[in-house]
């Protein structure tokens, strides 16, 4: 499948199947022209009265229902199972900036797929967002605006480290990794944090409520991760 299947100017709705309850869906709608189902997250967008400009994945979610209910030709399947639908949506979409709703929440297994994706595509900007958390994987350089004792965790998927500014516990020195040294649970301690990493391997989690000020920070980020080799 053609990478750059769907190709927008601005942000791009991803919805997948897991927990996208309305009032979740309702503002990233308002946010998105272009609105995109992981298979059988096309359940949720009808829901909302809203019609996928596609769907992708294997398709094995996608009801009979709900396929009649959208053009043949919005919808693009992708075998192969080695994959997950969220991944096979990440890397046909090209974007400023995706926001992927329904694949934080329900099962944990899920969540833990879709975080990896998101280090394994470290050239497409995404932001997962659920009831609690949004989380996203750090560009080189990122500046936050957020409220001083904002809770702020960041969680590496393999070996990374960096330097911030802003934090109550300050990151310089450390070398990251899962099985070692994690940065959960830490905390602002200026209006501003500002951090650089050396790998595109650092997740950054953050409670709902700072959806805006880390949307706004992706998409004024100074550079991206280059795509894998």
């Amino acid at each position: 499948m053609n990478p750059g299947l769907i190709r927008s100017q601005s942000p791009v709705l991803l919805v997948g199947g897991g927990d996208c309850p309305t009032d979740l869906l309702a503002p990233l709608l308002a946010r998105t022209q272009t609105r995109v189902a992981a298979d059988g997250g096309a359940a949720a967008l009808l829901s909302a009265g809203v019609v996928p400009d596609a769907v992708i994945g294997d398709l094995d979610s996608l009801t009979p229902e709900h396929r009649a209910r959208i053009p043949a030709a919005r919808i693009h399947r992708i075998a192969e199972q080695d994959s997950t639908d969220f991944d096979k949506c990440l890397r046909t979409i090209e974007a400023p900036l995706i926001y992927a709703a329904g694949f934080l929440g329900a099962r944990f297994d899920h969540q833990l797929a879709a975080m990896t994706v998101l280090a394994r595509r470290p050239d497409r900007p995404c932001l997962l967002v659920g009831r609690e958390d949004v989380v996203a994987l750090c560009p080189p350089e990122l500046a936050l605006d957020l409220p001083v004792g904002s809770r702020f965790s960041l969680y590496p998927m393999a070996e990374v480290g960096g330097t911030s500014r802003g934090l109550r516990w300050p990151i310089d020195g450390l070398r990251f990794t899962p099985d070692l040294v994690t940065g959960t649970s830490n905390e602002t301690d200026a209006p501003r944090v500002m951090l650089r990493l050396d790998a595109p391997k650092m997740l950054i989690i953050l409670p709902v409520q700072a959806l805006a000020a880390l949307e706004r920070a992706l998409l004024e980020a100074p550079s991206r991760w280059p795509a894998r080799a």
